[in-house]
């Protein structure tokens, strides 16, 4: 029977179980299951000498270094809700969701790369470095910002996170409900502007255990990632389903093909997660015949479609037998569905998967963490993981939940054998010739010419048509691609009203995408439309 637990109950439990054991891995620093109990908790003593209080949010602007953990942990622990932030907001953005948010404290690097927070924050709150000035009118409910110095530059006098772990006297032992909301996460923004998501303690650890459950783990599987953690991919998939069998993460805060390769050989990390621009800049890569990848068993590919030309490759190109892809959303709790480890790999690129295995942790009556089914095509959800709602927005809530369905405003197929099949998002369907024309489709279908790597159609507006489809590709390494081409290619395969009337080529580093490898559609469109 599957135990409710909170997220500081849930890693206390795995300390005695496995206090010994590496749970976060880097270059620098090897912390244990125990280190990062301890360290949680004396961080949560100094989050409580701030004044945090339970259902108090908190702030984070950090990328994945080991702190991320310790911190995220700290925050359940006095009860407070974790609002981790995309590190690579400007000003404007970050301001945005800190006054969206209210969120009492922030916890931020001084830089990363080229950002430097303090100077954000310079222009979002000014004299946030001052005691003497608790509150600022563009973020009225912040009261504290803490650093953790990056890049050497941390202000004299602003409380660092080790000030905070400093901090004298004892963890506050709170009675905190694991239906209580315990973080609140920020959609990525692939559609339009962000919503605080609020998701339950107890909904991302079924979610992390039914990953655990459905992909097989073995004792101590180590994990290799740099999706940043304030994504749920990062977060459920690496850190917290690692936990369930004593396994290790190794967060890194930036992607390269080669710091996975060195990863890898460094670490010993039996596992990857990455997005299918990832995985094809590491097919790409000319140095990985220089590592050792041997430990390499498996791959956890999603986040957006891929052909099967690349897991393919990389199964021939990384030795690998576990190749698996899935579909959620923040709003559901994380990724809902997985291709199983012994799936044909067609099954990767024709479908996202089948709802995850959950056992204890399953909808009553089922052996799935959710059930889909379609409403006019929408593919719609209920389960043990979906969200409680989004922050301050009760008409977007009341929208998105109608009778304990969660409406994703993706558009979809359950198969008879249980598998989805993603044909697109409702809002980005356009019309061409009074015909409605969906763009996955259409990008499906380009996947599979030997020339192109990648393809991302949506629909414009034009002076003479009213809407148009238009389509931007990337083409494939040293490959030479023409309009014409692409044209001729849709031509022979597609009805005539769903031939886009526009070809426009990017090179891969160029798509303008989220964090965690997806392609912002809706942006890609608007520099389209500006051409």
């Amino acid at each position: 029977m599957w135990q409710p637990r909170t997220l500081a109950g849930w890693l206390d439990e795995c300390a005695r179980s496995h206090g010994a054991r590496p749970f976060v891995i880097t270059d620098d620093v090897t912390l244990s299951y125990a280190d990062v109990a301890d360290r949680s908790r004396r961080i949560a003593t100094g989050l409580a000498a701030l004044g945090v209080q339970p259902g108090d949010r908190v702030g984070m602007v950090m990328a994945n270094y080991p702190e991320f953990v310790t911190v995220k942990f700290a925050i359940a622990r006095v009860g407070a809700l974790a609002v981790p932030f995309n590190y690579l907001y400007q000003a404007s953005e970050l301001g945005f969701v800190l006054a969206d948010s209210g969120c009492r404290v922030l916890v931020t690097m001084t830089g990363f790369g080229t950002l430097d927070y303090q100077g954000m924050l310079d222009q979002i709150a000014p004299q946030w470095d001052s005691e003497n000035t608790p509150q600022h009118r563009a973020v009225p409910d912040l009261r504290h910002v803490v650093l953790l110095d990056t890049d050497g530059r941390a202000r004299p006098g602003v409380r660092t996170v080790g000030d905070l772990a400093a901090t004298a006297g004892a963890a506050p032992e709170l009675d905190v409900a694991p239906d209580a909301p315990g973080d609140m996460l920020y959609t990525s923004g692939t559609t339009g502007s962000p919503k605080g998501v609020l998701v339950a303690h107890d909904s991302v650890l079924r979610t992390a255990y039914a990953s655990a459950l459905t992909r097989g783990f073995g004792d101590g599987r180590r994990i290799l990632f740099s999706l940043p953690c304030y994504h749920m991919f990062g977060y459920v998939e690496g850190i917290l389903a690692a936990m369930f069998v004593g396994g290790a993460v190794i967060p890194q805060p930036a992607f390269s093909a080669e710091g996975y390769f060195a990863g890898i050989q460094r670490h010993r990390a039996s596992d990857i997660l990455c997005v299918p621009t990832m995985a094809v800049a590491m097919v790409e890569s000319q140095t990985r015949a220089a590592y050792d990848l041997s430990s390499l068993e498996a791959v956890l590919c999603g986040s957006a479609p891929a052909p099967i030309w690349l897991w393919e490759q990389v199964r021939r190109d990384f030795g690998v037998d576990e190749i698996v892809t899935g579909y959620g959303m923040t709003e559901c709790g994380g990724a809902m569905t997985l291709t199983l480890p012994e799936d044909p790999l067609q099954l990767t690129s024709e479908t996202v998967g089948r709802p995850k295995l959950a056992g204890a942790a399953s909808v009553p009556g089922t052996d799935d963490l959710v059930v889909y089914d379609t409403v006019d095509d929408e593919l719609v959800s209920r389960g043990p993981a979906t969200m409680l709602g989004y922050w301050n927005r009760p008409a977007e809530t009341a929208a998105a939940l109608r009778d304990g369905w969660l409406f994703s405003g993706d558009l979809g197929v359950v198969r008879p054998d249980g598998y989805l099949q993603v044909t697109g998002r409702s809002k980005e369907v356009y019309k061409s010739g009074g015909e409605l024309v969906m763009p996955r489709e259409i990008e499906e279908l380009l996947h599979g010419h030997p020339k192109i790597s990648q393809a991302f159609a949506f629909g414009i507006t034009d002076e003479r048509w009213g809407e148009i489809g238009c389509v931007v590709v990337v083409a494939a390494p040293e490959a030479s691609l023409s309009e014409d081409e692409v044209l001729d290619y849709c031509r022979a395969n597609l009805a005539r009203f769903k031939v886009p009337k526009r070809v426009v080529f990017y090179d891969a580093d160029a798509l303008p995408a989220t964090p965690t490898g997806k392609v912002q559609k809706f942006r890609l469109a608007e520099e389209v439309r500006g051409c």
